[in-house]
């Protein structure tokens, strides 16, 4: 696998880390709780190292905007879908801004 493929690959577990660490961030209880403030320290530092990998072959900028984007709209979705949160169209219109964000600077890096 080549550098640039296999970075892509890091930023998108990286994403599917930094998820992890903000759902299970939802039931530390203030940090209280043992399991899950494990689970999102493990998650956060897993995210941030696994970037910090996959940008020595991509343009940071480039590179954090995906891993941010790609995680807000993520959490905002299982917000919607698992945690019954509101579904109101301006914050699927937001998603929906993120998701073409992410995609524009994608196209424009090419």
């Amino acid at each position: 696998m080549s550098s640039p493929a296999f970075s892509w690959f890091l930023l998108a577990v990286s994403v599917i880390a930094e998820v992890v660490g903000t759902v299970a961030l939802r039931y530390t209880d203030g940090f209280t709780r043992a399991t899950p403030s494990v689970i999102v320290t493990l998650s956060y530092a897993s995210a941030i190292w696994l970037m910090s990998v996959s940008v020595r072959h991509l343009e940071a900028g480039l590179a954090y905007a995906v891993w941010a984007g790609c995680g807000t709209a993520l959490i905002a979705l299982l917000g919607i879908f698992c945690f019954g949160e509101s579904t109101a169209p301006l914050r699927l219109v937001g998603i929906a801004l993120i998701i073409s964000g992410v995609v524009a600077l994608n196209l424009s890096s090419s």
